[in-house]
């Protein structure tokens, strides 16, 4: 035998009470179901707590909106029925809204709504709907008879969250279903939600109470199941609303689910499931909408989940109060007091987590209740914290709780690190842990807005299968970035089939238009989109910073494809909101060297990735490298290196066939100089990277330290435009090749070189010998020559393209992925 109960949206809308007359008539059904618990419609008991606080209020527009629910009590009833049973069911529900317009017309007059009187006016809801239920299933050919659960659930008195007296409860149902016998048994549609006490009056069983219904009809009748039935598929493992991959649970203990509702599950209330759970009976939930979907079975002998946790839960809004002071500790009785003034003032306490050196406790309470609890504690504690032996109480408004449930947790070591480890990587700041020692729960108050991004980022650690998701925001779709977004739209299904890594592009800006998208943006049409009007949002950078910090997603990350100063400015912002940082703009670490080691240490302490290796060498694994050498306790020496790509270009071609400046409007004429050749031959570039390498090797200089020596002569930088400079410039050829023929008389060649040691660092025009690694470059290649204690006689050559959209690109994806990995 089974117990069914209907939740509002199954029996919302003549469609929905369709699909519930085939499911009570499916041969998985039939004849089983002695039982069906009736919500009252979606959104009628809301509408009824309306309706009766603007009676109280005077405000007679309740009038109005009472017809509206008894015109759509009316529709369903001729959707369904029709003749002398239309008549019938009309005149019900004529008769029993005339008595909800009598109840709240009293109300009106006498200006009050009690508790009680708010109980009778809510049971409307279900009374209705199982009545109506009842006349449609005969309808339709399954015998059925309404059934008002006033007459057999007794409750106590305490309206509007009424307890249910078992031992009168269970004797009332067993009495009444004994007196009707075995034989043709008619359906019993039951009003849920509602009971009555031992006088009569009328109460709600609270948040719930219809589920609790079918528990305890069930119990009491011993049935093999209860089946709830709702507009889900299930207990999922999040809140889909909140965690989009989140997915059905198929199976869960009894305790797990008590310990999920708890927390804000919406499908069960943990109530529910204790008169089931004390005689063994499984509870079903299932999707109305969806009857063919296996649904979540509820059950003492649940096997054991496939993941290391069963599922997460949050309460969206608490309130987490602090009480501290030296007079708490090692005083015998302190909790008892506090929680025993907190329970008769009737404060339900969610959450508690004490120090382990009795200094303080704190506990989370619905936000209704902050006041009174505040009240309670100084009336309690009025002598101790008159003598400052404890603080007054100190709350915090505007938590949540996420909690991560599930018994494998007590066999299973690092669930709790995997849990925190997800926190703090995503910026989520604890502010109180709990953990019980059953271990099957691990609950952690954070700060509210932060509720989302948590549940995302643990529900990926457990559930994607090793599944890392990057949400990227990008800054920047010139040649570099816009060769990147190329780049993640060639190879973002490699990335997610073979690699497990989601790179989701979330924002994306040039210097005019900036466009976001929480489900993600299509990288093969993202470029056009920005050139052309279909975005509505200007460029603007403390607009854009703030668009992604308001977003909140779990696993952000922010990349500058730009050579932006203001832009590099934001960085410290950026990483004090735990997102990180992928950048080739040398901007930030080529400025003052207290933001760059703000910067570096910021990233380095919180562990939040700061990730510049394109800023020297493009592609080439420069950076990296000087890290792994000091991380293994190595000791850099020297660094030499031709860092520039343009005169790279320029002095690897420069053998006498050309004059200098031929070789540069080649070079400009190939792309590898700025439209200004001026802006590459100042060598201001290369200085930058030059004091990039000195600071990664532990140098503490400023840019104005870097000693440059000049490419050009003073009168190619005073010409007015860039023709002018190229006169100039063919001026000075006569210098260059005077130059030129003074190396190759001694076997050397021309380079333009970065030196590192000795505290310095400095740029020089200087002639190579044959043998050196210098003189091995072609074309545009930059090559780094790392001289340590261990790489001495033979020192370490970083060799290759150092510039080009599609290098250093690629080198940026690489930060990117790495960004993935470490949120494994």
């Amino acid at each position: 035998m089974l117990v069914l109960k209907f939740g509002g949206t199954s029996v919302g809308t003549p469609e929905a009470i369709g699909k519930l007359i085939n499911i009570v008539r499916d041969p998985e059904h039939a004849g089983r179901v002695r039982v069906a618990v009736a919500s009252a419609f979606s959104g009628m008991t809301d509408g009824l707590i309306a309706v009766s606080r603007r009676a109280a209020d005077g405000d007679g527009a309740y009038i109005v909106q009472v017809e509206a629910m008894r015109k759509r009590h009316l529709e369903t009833a001729v959707a369904f029925l029709s003749g002398t049973d239309r008549e019938a069911a009309v005149s019900h529900i004529d008769k029993t809204f005339a008595e909800l317009i009598r109840t709240l017309d009293g109300i009106a007059i006498l200006g009050e709504l009690s508790k009680r009187t708010q109980d009778v006016v809510m049971s409307f809801g279900e009374r209705l709907s199982a009545f109506l239920l009842a006349q449609i299933c005969t309808a339709s050919g399954i015998p059925a008879a309404f059934l008002d659960t006033r007459s057999l659930v007794k409750t106590d008195d305490r309206y509007g969250k009424a307890r249910f007296l078992t031992a009168e409860t269970f004797s009332n149902i067993r009495s009444f279903f004994l007196a009707l016998g075995e034989e043709k048994p008619v359906l019993q549609i039951a009003s849920g939600f509602i009971g009555a006490t031992a006088e009569g009056h009328t109460t709600t069983l609270g948040r719930g109470g219809s589920d609790l219904t079918a528990a305890i009809f069930a119990a009491a009748l011993d049935a093999e199941a209860v089946e709830i039935w709702t507009d889900v598929d299930g207990i999922m493992t999040a809140d889909p609303r909140l965690v989009k991959n989140a997915f059905t649970i198929e199976t869960i203990s009894s305790i797990e689910a008590m310990e999920l509702s708890h927390f804000g599950a919406k499908v069960l209330y943990a109530p529910t499931i204790k008169p089931a759970f004390e005689k063994g009976i499984p509870i079903w939930i299932r999707n109305t909408f969806n009857p063919a979907g296996g649904g979540t079975r509820i059950s003492n002998d649940a096997v054991p989940s496939s993941y290391p946790i069963r599922g997460i839960s949050s309460m969206h809004h608490v309130a987490l109060v602090r009480i501290q002071g030296s007079g708490m500790v090692g005083v015998a009785g302190f909790s008892s007091r506090l929680f025993g003034t907190l329970a008769r003032k009737g404060i339900n306490i969610i959450l508690i987590t004490q120090s382990s050196s009795e200094y303080s406790i704190c506990f989370a309470v619905l936000p209704e209740d902050v006041g009174s609890a505040e009240r309670a504690i100084g009336e309690e504690f009025d002598r101790e914290i008159g003598s400052a032996a404890i603080d007054p109480p100190v709350t915090e408004q505007d938590c949540s709780i996420i909690a991560v449930v599930g018994s494998r947790m007590k066999s299973t070591s690092g669930i709790a690190g995997k849990v925190f480890h997800a926190l703090g990587r995503n910026g989520v700041n604890v502010i109180a842990i709990a953990q019980g020692s059953s271990e099957l729960n691990i609950s952690a108050v954070i700060s509210r807005q932060d509720e989302a991004k948590a549940l995302n980022a643990i529900h990926e650690a457990f559930f994607l299968s090793g599944i890392r998701s990057v949400n990227l925001f990008l800054v920047g779709i010139g040649h570099i970035g816009g060769t990147l977004v190329d780049q993640i739209a060639a190879q973002q299904e490699v990335l997610a089939n073979e690699f497990k890594i989601r790179i989701n592009l979330v924002g994306v800006a040039n210097s005019r238009n900036m466009i976001f998208s929480e489900e993600g943006l299509d990288p093969k049409t993202v470029k056009a989109r920005l050139k052309g009007s279909l975005t509505e949002l200007p460029f603007d950078l403390p607009g854009f910073i703030a668009q992604m910090k308001a977003m909140n997603l779990p696993n952000m990350a922010f990349c500058d494809c730009t050579a932006s100063e203001a832009v590099a400015a934001q960085y410290a912002l950026i990483l004090q909101s735990a997102i990180p940082i992928v950048t080739p703009n040398k901007k930030a670490n080529s400025g003052s060297y207290e933001y760059y080691k703000t910067l570096t240490a910021y990233s380095r302490d919180r562990g939040i990735p700061y990730l510049y290796e394109t800023t020297v060498g493009a592609g080439l694994p420069v950076i990296s490298s000087l890290r792994d050498l000091f991380l293994a306790g190595d000791t850099v020496r020297r660094i030499e290196a031709v860092v520039s790509g343009t005169l790279s270009f320029i002095f690897n071609n420069y053998d006498g066939s050309k004059p200098f400046s031929a070789l540069v409007r080649e070079a400009k004429a190939k792309g590898y100089t700025e439209p200004d050749p001026r802006d590459d031959l100042n060598a201001m570039d290369a200085a930058r990277k030059a004091l990039i390498l000195a600071r990664e090797c532990g140098l503490s200089l400023e840019f104005s330290a870097v000693a440059i020596e000049p490419i050009l002569p003073p009168a190619c930088f005073e010409a007015p435009d860039v023709e002018a400079f190229f006169t100039e410039l063919e001026k000075a050829d006569g210098d260059f090749e005077k130059r030129r023929v003074q190396a190759a008389a001694d076997g050397k060649v021309l380079r333009y070189v970065v030196i590192v040691e000795e505290g310095s660092a400095r740029l020089s025009l200087r002639a190579e010998p044959a043998g050196s690694p210098f003189r091995s470059l072609v074309d545009s290649d930059n090559i780094v020559v790392i001289t340590t204690d261990r790489y001495s006689t033979l020192p370490m050559v970083i060799k290759g393209p150092g510039a080009g959209a599609q290098v250093t690109a690629g080198g940026i994806f690489a930060d990117i992925v790495r960004i993935a990995r470490t949120l494994v």
